[in-house]
């Protein structure tokens, strides 16, 4: 199905490069905080921010916040077209919307006219919490009842001549999410917000949103990504990109691979690693580096990087992409190596 794009605040979405998005925790009302939060999740790589309207403090804060930051802010409302329409008003780049709660049929018209006033793009989908009943009683909770809401939502607004719209089909279910994704693109051309949400708190959550977001890109499926965490923000946006890298779909960073060590490794290849990735977590550059454990395999099982090392109780040594290698004692290797990457990132 052809692939449509939406601008949101210069952002493409569905020009092949996935966009990277979190939320914010602080009041919206709160400027200064929120401020200082969103300037931090810039710092992470954040691409596209979202802030909760609850009332028309929040509402009207959004000009003050939006002059302060440097990514599109999207308005998150709920319940009100008039909300809807007071954060269009003060500048946000994007609303997200639910068409079955913002009201009748006045209050969604209310809503796509200001969208098309002030040419900004809206979200709107369904989540396992969000079905309209009708879909449920027909399909239950499943990925078609999903799909049927969320493109329902989508011909509530195209009925009052929006167009640029952002759809999503969550759900805090990994198999289901991915089963609901995958339906949709096969429905729709319009752009993926693609995510697993409530997806919890601590590592388990990380990997329900890997396996879960994962699985779609490396599909093609998706255009913009939140990780839902139960945590600061700006580890979504960490994990986001973590996601993105594995997928092989963000080349900018350095690759640091390391081997799981074993009884042959005799020195702290596994320290040594966590320094080197704390090291060049901030690098954009397209390199590969690799931290193995000895010298048995670890050349061989890293080729290709662009600089490795592999150690010995004694020595250990130092490789690169050419073929060349360099013997140092295992004392001075590790400054040794530090050295010899700071040249490779000049």
């Amino acid at each position: 199905m052809p692939k449509r794009t939406v601008s949101v605040g210069g952002v493409l979405l569905g020009g092949g490069k996935i966009a990277v998005q979190s939320m914010t925790t602080e009041r919206t009302s709160d400027v200064e905080k929120s401020v200082a939060q969103i300037l931090r999740l810039e710092e992470a790589g954040c691409d596209i921010v979202r802030v909760a309207v609850l009332d028309e403090e929040d509402a009207r804060a959004i000009r003050a916040v939006r002059e302060r930051i440097h990514i599109p802010l999207v308005a998150d409302i709920h319940f009100s077209a008039r909300l809807a329409v007071l954060s269009a008003e003060n500048g946000a780049d994007k609303l997200r919307v639910n068409p079955g709660n913002i009201g009748g049929e006045r209050e969604i018209a209310l809503v796509a006219d200001c969208l098309k006033a002030h040419h900004i793009p809206v979200r709107v989908g369904a989540n396992t919490g969000s079905i309209e009943p009708h879909f449920y009683e027909k399909y239950g909770r499943s990925a078609l009842a999903l799909v049927e809401s969320a493109l329902s939502n989508v011909s509530a607004f195209e009925k009052h001549g929006v167009q640029d719209i952002v759809i999503s089909v969550k759900a805090s279910d990994v198999p289901l999410t991915v089963e609901a994704y995958e339906l949709l693109a096969g429905r729709s051309g319009l752009p993926l917000h693609v995510g697993v949400t409530e997806a919890g708190g601590g590592e388990f959550a990380l990997v329900k949103s890997a396996v879960g977001i994962g699985s779609l890109l490396l599909k093609g499926v998706g255009d913009t990504i939140r990780v839902s965490l139960s945590d600061d923000p700006v580890k979504e946006v960490i994990a986001a990109h973590d996601i993105l890298r594995a997928c092989g779909l963000e080349k900018e960073f350095v690759e640091v691979v390391s081997c799981p060590t074993c009884g042959r490794c005799m020195y702290d290849c596994t320290g040594l690693a966590e320094r080197v990735r704390n090291f060049v977590s901030a690098v954009r550059k397209p390199l590969k580096v690799a931290v193995m454990g000895c010298v048995v395999n670890g050349p061989g099982e890293a080729k290709g990087c662009d600089l490795g090392i592999a150690g010995g109780k004694d020595y250990c040594m130092i490789f690169r992409k050419d073929g060349s290698m360099e013997r140092v004692p295992v004392t001075s290797a590790e400054e040794t190596f530090f050295a010899r990457l700071k040249e490779l990132l000049q």
